[in-house]
């Protein structure tokens, strides 16, 4: 086997390995050589080329989010590593196991006029869970570091950085290793609820009539269905889910905004939880915020081994255990009390049902009417990438089939690595995988489809509504110049041409009926990669969704 020369490198390179991070993604550049040389020659890698370090970052971060297992990028010195920054920042926030190892100059070149050289060391400390700044040298000092490194990588669910100085000569290689390096285990931690905690918050439990689960991005499957059945038992416990949760049963409330829109402070007032449970990552729907954070619960409990965001202001206990060790070990001492509460839930949204139903039947085409025809004509047992602002927040108001596993980058909410992200996890989890995106996020992450690794099967739907569509639903809307420049950014822009560039088959829609057509022939496609992008009016979206929310009272 062929191993660089360089010890600091080998040991990188051997820890990994023992570690199991076997996921490594590899910018080209001269200071990272020794680096790729040892990951490439070593057939226990799994080795991917991705020329911008932004787009490798984050389809590493695709494939970490589908395995759950660190993925490691590999960049030489210089601004090269700082792109890697938007993926990091989206793992820290996403709980999503990370490792960035970038190479570096020697500690004496830096600040001196050397080439391609910047201050490296920390640069990241603001979203990274650990920073491993190496010396040059092969020293047990280095090896914990990079042990610890992992380590925290993989128990605490985020990103961190290796930073290796190595001086020239890069290039040169040798048969044989010449560390024996030193490689520490990592420690697991069955976390449970307390005796005392179960008796405490069991009883504010039973004495409460108006209990609220609001369910954030979870992972398919995270929850056992058996805690699922029971939750749905409670007269007195309403759940509600987002897009993103992959949390389903009847009983379960899925279309947030559809259903609290149109209360008014009577109806908050009523509805008021006096109990709010949480668990699961970022919540999309900013009406339910502002709900929760004006008409506060008495008790805000949050579930989850790690983290716990004080997202509406009132957070009175962290449950440091998975959800379903909370569930196994407080359910069984929680009572079925008599409420309406959850009777009061499931007439409103029956009523919202119908009145949605009614409006989707004479809405025109429009971004609102794509996401209907679109999210209904999935096919089963697929993964669902999303792309941030117009998309995700379409996508909650309907349902999507429960054998969809459904995704979206909610940690910083960005729109800059979507398409990344979504061909990273199509590779990781080896599904069918769509992506929806809107149009500016599509352009804006275009580089993403210059990777050789897209699996044949895989699906954009780009969402081509001119511009930034969200900024016409948001406050502050005026047509003018200023809106048009430097808010929606306006565009007469179109997929077609970086299609042809890299090969994907391109089929257009600009109607209901193109749309359905456009849609059969995208999902027929086998052996080549496709887009079908979707052409709707720009200045008529906003007032077509704001309408719907009005015709729902």
């Amino acid at each position: 086997m062929i191993y660089p020369k360089i010890p600091l490198a080998q040991s990188i390179i051997e820890i990994c390995n023992a570690k199991g991070v076997h996921d490594i993604i590899i910018s080209p550049g001269s200071r990272n050589a020794p680096l790729t040389i040892g990951f490439t020659n070593n057939p226990k890698f799994r080795c991917y080329s991705i020329a911008d370090e932004r787009c490798a970052a984050f389809f590493a971060l695709g494939i970490a989010q589908q395995t759950q297992k660190p993925v490691a990028v590999v960049c030489t010195s210089g601004s090269a590593l700082l792109n890697y920054y938007p993926a990091l920042a989206e793992a820290f926030y996403s709980q999503i196991p990370f490792i960035v190892i970038s190479a570096d100059r020697p500690f004496e070149k830096i600040d001196i006029g050397d080439g391609q050289t910047i201050r490296q060391e920390n640069v990241f400390i603001n979203h990274s869970l650990y920073n491993a700044n190496l010396t040059e040298d092969a020293t047990e000092e280095n090896d914990v570091y990079i042990n610890e490194a992992i380590n925290v990588a993989i128990a605490r669910k985020g990103p961190v950085h290796i930073n290796a100085p190595f001086e020239e000569p890069l290039y040169e290689t040798t048969n044989k290793l010449s560390i024996d390096c030193n490689v520490t285990g990592l420690l697991k931690i069955l976390r449970l609820v307390g005796v005392d905690d179960i008796i405490a918050f069991s009883t504010l439990w039973n004495h409460s009539k108006k209990i609220l689960i609001v369910v954030g991005e979870n992972r398919p499957n995270t929850i056992e269905q058996k805690w699922i059945d029971l939750l749905a038992t409670f007269p007195s416990v309403v759940v509600l889910t987002e897009t993103t949760s992959n949390l389903h049963h009847p009983s379960f409330i899925n279309t947030i905004d559809t259903l609290i829109t149109p209360f008014g402070s009577k109806e908050f007032t009523a509805l008021q939880p006096r109990i709010l449970i949480t668990f699961g990552g970022m919540i999309v729907s900013k009406r339910v915020k502002a709900f929760l954070r004006k008409y506060k619960p008495r008790h805000h409990w949050h579930i989850d081994e790690l983290r716990a965001y004080d997202t509406f202001g009132i957070l009175t206990k962290h449950f440091h255990v998975h959800p379903n060790q909370f569930f196994k070990q407080f359910l069984p001492f929680v009572k079925h009390i008599e409420s309406d509460y959850k009777n009061t839930f499931e007439t409103i949204n029956e009523l919202r049902k119908v009145k949605r139903a009614a409006y989707l039947s004479a809405l025109p085409f429009s971004d609102f009417k794509a996401f209907e025809c679109i999210l209904s004509s999935l096919p089963k047992h697929i993964q669902l990438q999303i792309s941030n602002s117009s998309a995700i927040r379409y996508a909650q108001l309907f349902d999507i089939d429960k054998t969809i596993e459904v995704y979206c980058n909610r940690g910083t909410s960005g729109i800059d690595g979507s398409t990344s992200t979504a061909i990273g996890a199509a590779v990781g989890s080896k599904k069918p995988t769509v992506l929806i995106t809107g149009d500016v996020s599509f352009l804006y992450d275009s580089n993403a489809l210059w990777n050789n690794y897209i699996p044949k099967n895989f699906k954009i739907i780009v969402i081509n509504n001119g511009g930034g569509g969200i900024f016409r639903i948001l406050p502050g809307h005026e047509e003018t110049e200023t809106f048009n420049t430097f808010f929606e950014t306006s565009h007469c822009l179109t997929a077609e041409h970086l299609a042809k560039m890299y090969q994907f088959n391109y089929f257009t829609a600009s109607d209901e009926a193109t749309l359905k057509n456009g849609l059969n022939q995208l999902y027929q496609q086998k052996e080549i990669p496709a887009i079908l992008e979707v052409f709707t009016p720009t200045r008529e979206n906003n007032k077509l969704l704001l309408n719907f929310f009005k015709a729902l009272v």
